[in-house]
């Protein structure tokens, strides 16, 4: 007889990211996700509208105590996230190969510009104030002093496959909200999900209290009409609504979005210009966040 033992891979089970845990969708259902050639990649879980709502109180549950942390905490948690991002790049790297139909060697190259996006989010949590903020000069024996504050609670349609990077565009529409003090629910990318559930876990065993990320996967269609009308969410940027439903599935959840007076940030409308890989800028970093003016006599 051989001594060579055949054995079967262990298979992941990939679970939704809501309030810092891993629950299964409400619906117990999941959906099969193929890779570029159509061959079989794993199950995802079909989040719900329930699933979503749960995220959305997770979400607000974590906005006084994110938002009350200091700047400096903030960055320092963020930077966390990159370094334990950075241990698992291979893996990400295989995963995003597979969402993206292209070769290892280029899908490790987005990795490592989602590591240093991270880390140049992280870098600016206490550098907002100074360029979204100041003393204002007015006509009076006043100070007039103006701060920014997080909005609060900021819904995610994710960039979608094909018109932008499964992990990196990822990270550009979570790290400037979370940076500033919002919390955040992510509908992920319908058709390549995984890298999005796998760095839940990148953020479950980092610093990032639970709530402050929550990640759903499903059909974008039922989750960000949930999102874009919920009356607990502040804003919501549309990075990927085009891509995923079409341009008046974009206009409908903006349409959505104003009844509660969301802060919008619009999707590009040829989403395949986007390009994630270029220098970022402060847009989104400053898209959610309040500005809060107090006067104040002088000499008191």
């Amino acid at each position: 007889m051989s001594d060579i033992t055949l054995r079967l891979d262990v298979l992941k089970t990939y679970k939704l990211y809501v309030g810092g845990k891993f629950p299964r969708s409400e619906s117990g259902r999941v959906y099969e996700v193929t890779d570029s050639k159509g061959q079989w990649l794993g199950n995802a879980p079909l989040g719900t509208r329930k699933d979503t709502r749960d995220a959305v109180l997770a979400a607000r549950a974590a906005v006084k105590g994110w938002s009350g942390t200091t700047a400096y905490n903030r960055g320092q948690v963020l930077y966390r996230v990159a370094e334990m991002l950075q241990g698992r790049r291979e893996q990400f790297a295989a995963e995003v190969a597979a969402a993206e139909g292209i070769a290892v060697k280029k899908a490790a190259a987005l990795v490592e510009a989602a590591i240093d996006r991270w880390v140049w989010y992280a870098g600016w949590t206490d550098k907002i104030a100074q360029i979204a903020g100041g003393s204002n000069p007015v006509a009076g024996p006043f100070f007039n002093l103006s701060t920014p504050e997080p909005s609060g609670v900021i819904g995610v349609v994710a960039p979608q496959t094909g018109y932008g990077h499964s992990l990196l565009g990822l990270v550009e529409v979570i790290a400037p909200a979370v940076a500033a003090g919002n919390t955040v629910v992510v509908a992920a990318a319908a058709d390549a999900p995984m890298p999005a559930l796998s760095l839940g876990e990148v953020l479950a065993t980092s610093d990032v209290p639970g709530g402050v990320v929550n990640i759903i996967s499903g059909k974008t269609a039922d989750i960000a009409p949930t999102l874009a009308t919920h009356q607990d969410v502040n804003g919501l940027d549309l990075a990927g609504a085009i891509a995923a439903d079409g341009p008046g599935a974009a206009a409908a959840l903006e349409a959505g979005a104003a009844d509660t007076l969301k802060r919008v940030i619009r999707p590009a409308l040829d989403p395949s210009a986007q390009d994630w890989t270029t220098a970022p800028g402060t847009e989104r970093l400053l898209s959610f966040l309040e500005t809060k003016t107090v006067w104040h006599p002088m000499g008191i």
